[in-house]
């Protein structure tokens, strides 16, 4: 059985390996075939979302105790596909509210089994938010993969620390 230690270390080195086969094509001019089909359009010239995914949930297992972190994960792992599945493949802004409901909903059944409710709230919402909104920086997409396990462990840490 591995300890949490020994997965901690698994993430920081899935987050290493990511980021290292993201930069050597952006930077390098090296193209990987693979790439072409599974990556969006707008993820050509950024970080890939299988990479941000990575990236976003080792940070929340790195930075956040496993109760915290693990349903934060879930909720990038599960929630987010199945939000994906009830809206489209268009890049909007903000996404209709009976997909943001869906994710929410599915995000506090994935949170509860973990976290008091309150926490589990707060992730839920943080979720949520993060699945709906997608912030433009600069012209790069903060895509959901990277902030939604980052700011549903962040928020539900707070709830916490709080109540």
């Amino acid at each position: 059985m591995l300890t949490c230690e020994a997965i901690r270390y698994l993430l920081a080195a899935g987050a290493v390996v990511a980021v290292v086969l993201e930069i050597l094509p952006l930077f390098n001019g090296l193209d990987w075939a693979l790439y072409d089909r599974p990556t969006r359009e707008y993820e050509q010239d950024n970080l890939a979302g299988y990479a941000l995914y990575v990236i976003g949930g080792s940070i929340a297992g790195l930075l956040f105790r496993p109760e915290i972190a693990v349903p934060a994960m879930l909720m990038l792992t599960i929630a987010d596909p199945v939000s994906g599945l009830l809206g489209s493949d268009e890049l909007r802004t903000v996404k209709p509210p009976h997909i943001l409901a869906t994710m929410f909903l599915v995000s506090l059944g994935l949170a509860w089994s973990f976290l008091p409710t309150v926490a589990a709230v707060a992730a839920a919402l943080a979720a949520t938010l993060a699945d709906g909104v997608k912030p433009v920086v600069a012209t790069y997409v903060i895509d959901d993969n990277l902030s939604i396990p980052i700011v549903a462990s962040g928020a539900a840490w707070v709830a916490m620390a709080v109540v």
